[in-house]
Formats: C-alpha cells, sequence, structure tokens
C-alpha cells in the first residue's frame, strides 16, 4: 500500500494590519555607543530622542526602525 499526498497552491496575499500599529525606534551607532530611544508609537517621539542625543553627546548616526504587522490572507 503506498501513501499519496494531492498539494494544492493556493494565493496569498500579505498587506499591513492596521489594527497592529506602527512602531518607531532609533539607535545610536555612534562609536558602538548603543544608546536606544525604545520603542514608541509616534516617529516624532523617537525623532526628538535622537535629537536630544546629539545635542548632549555630539553623536550624529542612528539607524532608525520603523516596525508594522502584517496579514496574510487568502487571496480566494
Amino acid at each position: 500500500m503506498s501513501t499519496r499526498a494531492v498539494y494544492r497552491h493556493i494565493v496569498h496575499t500579505i498587506r499591513h494590519a492596521p489594527e497592529g500599529g506602527i512602531t518607531y525606534e532609533a539607535f545610536c551607532v555612534t562609536g558602538g555607543c548603543g544608546a536606544e530611544s525604545g520603542p514608541h508609537a509616534e516617529q516624532e517621539a523617537a525623532q526628538d530622542w535622537a535629537l536630544r542625543h546629539t545635542g548632549r553627546t555630539g553623536h550624529d548616526l542612528f539607524r532608525r526602525v520603523f516596525t508594522d504587522h502584517a496579514k496574510v490572507t487568502r487571496a480566494e
């Protein structure tokens, strides 16, 4: 007796899920500083943190991270 498998390919889409929101963060990457803004719901809060950090330390290079949530749904 042999086992059989049937595969069916189904098209899916992936889109931003507004109910999940977006998180904004800034990380100082100047000279291995490692300071970070922490997650914020507003982009301006992360940017303000970076501006204040530059004012205090003179550090001027940051990595910005924008995180969103995505939902996958069947296209059928």
